[in-house]
């Protein structure tokens, strides 16, 4: 999952081909600004009050005052315990406790709540079921949709170890986004996140288009890991063929010391270059900036692109 937590200031190389050499200090563009003001601590409030996680406070994600100023907030189900170790996540790893079946229906009611545009809903991996949790996420869509209409949904799914039963339980209740993140490039996926496998991050996205083709798909990447610049065009290549409409890029911020390190800062020229070449591949939207995450813009996304949406509310 792709939670990522601002980086502490940490020493790296600046050249775009290498990950070793002489370090420097993280660049002065790289700005987060800690999110406040009423509104913010009201939708504060209003989590706490109905025992929900958001993405967005749990991985401190820079972007969150804006996201919720405008109508958009991620929701974390079915726990804050992951069965998977990725090497760039600051989520509890173990055993996790039963799912809350009661959940979605907390998570529409603050939705509904929040008067949010824009719903994301994801969650951790739950891989000691066979389902992967499939079913929360498409209790979550279709109750959203029964007291919240008008609100596009957008899920940020697990890749359920590339099985089509599971997925095809979220795909029935179509959401407007089906988003899953392929992190990072096929040379480091293992050391990323050991317990994941490329070949379930294909199959997750391509499936999608397959079961709905007017779903839009949607996936993204972290910078930053050691991957070089043509390892990255080949990923996009990757995902342009499984079918993927929409990409996200954004610079991977080691949460702490334990976790995997940052090799280097990619510059604003080359967050630029990833941009263009993404639209020239066939890509519909790309967004590509160091604090870029997964859902930022999603709103925006959804009302220009999607078909799904057009169907269930027309024109607004």
């Amino acid at each position: 999952m792709p939670v990522i937590h601002p980086t502490r200031d940490r020493l790296i190389h600046p050249d775009p081909f290498t990950a070793a050499s002489p370090p420097q200090r993280r660049p002065d563009w790289i700005k987060v600004r800690a999110p406040s003001g009423e509104t913010y601590e009201n939708l504060k409030r209003l989590m706490r009050s109905k025992t929900l996680h958001t993405v967005c406070e749990e991985a401190m994600c820079p972007n969150m005052g804006e996201c919720w100023g405008s109508g958009t907030a991620t929701f974390l189900m079915m726990g804050d315990v992951c069965t998977r170790t990725c090497g760039f996540c600051d989520i509890k790893h173990g055993r996790p406790s039963p799912l809350d079946f009661a959940e979605p229906e907390r998570v529409a009611q603050a939705v509904k709540a929040m008067n949010l545009n824009h719903a994301v809903i994801t969650s951790v991996n739950r891989d000691e079921r066979e389902d992967g949790g499939a079913p929360i996420f498409a209790m979550v869509i279709k109750r959203i949709r029964e007291i919240h209409a008008g609100c596009s949904i957008e899920v940020l799914i697990p890749d359920f170890k590339g099985r089509i039963e599971a997925l095809q339980i979220v795909m029935e209740a179509r959401p407007e986004i089906l988003n899953h993140n392929v992190e990072t490039v096929p040379r480091l996926f293992k050391k990323v996140q050991p317990q994941d496998n490329y070949d379930w991050a294909a199959a997750t996205l391509s499936n999608a288009k397959k079961l709905d083709p007017d779903v839009l798909t949607k996936s993204g990447i972290m910078l930053g890991l050691g991957e070089t610049m043509d390892e990255v065009k080949e990923i996009m290549r990757d995902q342009r063929s499984w079918g993927v409409d929409i990409l996200t890029v954004g610079q991977y911020l080691q949460p702490s010391k334990k976790h995997l390190p940052i090799e280097r800062y990619y510059t604003l020229d080359e967050f630029k270059e990833i941009k263009r070449f993404g639209l020239e591949i066939g890509f519909r939207w790309v967004e590509s900036a160091p604090l870029v995450r997964s859902s930022y813009h999603a709103d925006q996304q959804v009302k220009a692109l999607s078909a799904v949406h057009r169907q269930l509310y027309g024109d607004q």
